[in-house]
This record gives C-alpha cells, sequence and structure tokens, in this order.
C-alpha cells in the first residue's frame, strides 16, 4: 500500500475507524494510539488493496487484532510485574504504622486464595464464592444450589481445608 492509497483510506472511512477505536478503547488518547498504529501498520504491509471488496473491513479488523494484541501483551506484562498508581488508600497506607511488606503479602496471599479458588471444583467454589464474596447465608446458599444445609457446611469445611493445604504447599504459614 502506498501513500496515496492510505491517505485515500484515511479521507473516505479514518473517522470511522477512529469512533471504532474510541469504543474499543474508551480512552481517547488510547484509541488516538490504535488509530495511529492501524494505518501505520497498513503502510508498512505490503498490500494491494482491491476496492471492489470491502478495504473498510480490512481496516477494522486491522484495528480490532492490534487492540486485541496490545491487551494479551499488558496482561502478560501484569502478570510478570503488576504496575500500579499511587492513590489516596496506597499513600495511607504508606505513612501508617502498617509495614508495606504486610500490606504487599497480605494482597500477594488474597490473589493466591482467589487463584486456588478458580481451580477448586465447582461444588466447593460455588459455595465458597457465596459464603465469602457475597455474603449469603447456609441456608440461602442451601435454596440456591438445591442442597441441604448440611452438605454446604460439608463443602464450605472441605473447601477451607483445600485452600489452606494449597497456601501451605505454596508456601504460605499462619
Amino acid at each position: 500500500m502506498n501513500a496515496r492509497e492510505l491517505e485515500k483510506c484515511i479521507d473516505d472511512f479514518g473517522t470511522d475507524i477512529y469512533r471504532f477505536c474510541l469504543k474499543l478503547c474508551a480512552d481517547k488518547t488510547d484509541a488516538e494510539d490504535l488509530y495511529q498504529q492501524t494505518f501505520l501498520k497498513a503502510l508498512e504491509a505490503e498490500w494491494t488493496l482491491d476496492w471492489e471488496k470491502n478495504p473498510k473491513a480490512l481496516f477494522f479488523s486491522l484495528a480490532h487484532n492490534l487492540w486485541k494484541s496490545g491487551r494479551r501483551k499488558q496482561a502478560r506484562r501484569n502478570m510478570i510485574a503488576p504496575c500500579s498508581n499511587f492513590d489516596d488508600e496506597t499513600e495511607t497506607v504508606l505513612h501508617s504504622e502498617e509495614s508495606i511488606e504486610e500490606a504487599y503479602l497480605q494482597k500477594e496471599m488474597a490473589a493466591e486464595v482467589r487463584q486456588i479458588i478458580q481451580t477448586l471444583p465447582e461444588r466447593f467454589q460455588v459455595p465458597l464464592i457465596l459464603f465469602y464474596l457475597s455474603d449469603c447465608s447456609i441456608e440461602q446458599i442451601a435454596a440456591i444450589i438445591k442442597k441441604p444445609p448440611g452438605t454446604v457446611k460439608s463443602r464450605l469445611f472441605k473447601g477451607r481445608s483445600l485452600i489452606k493445604k494449597r497456601l501451605e504447599d505454596a508456601g504460605y504459614e499462619r
């Protein structure tokens, strides 16, 4: 694709592509970056546009693929080294008597527990989520999963035991 063809594409359907980028990113600066990346990638690629077919769809798919690729890249980076901004809550933690290491270890343990819960079988996972995250009573959980309250109590106990065992295996101690 040469510069003249790209300029014609930008004139013909650039605003539609920009709107699409805005919907994907939900942020103006990210949308502008994605828009520029889309047309830059099209310029770098040695495509020959067939104006009989739908070249607009080509740019939509290119923008979508670049957006997905960027999200995957960001997710991989966050798994390796999470990045967060300082906010008021973080600053109060930093200035309080609570140590930074303790706060970090608590967050790390909470993430580990969430991960363990996701790997548990559904029969343990659902009661644990309903009881601890949704604050449902044992009777409410029994009604939701259509099991007796004794079964719910048993599954909560077994789920907690599995979480405790896996945390100990991972090196966490009480």
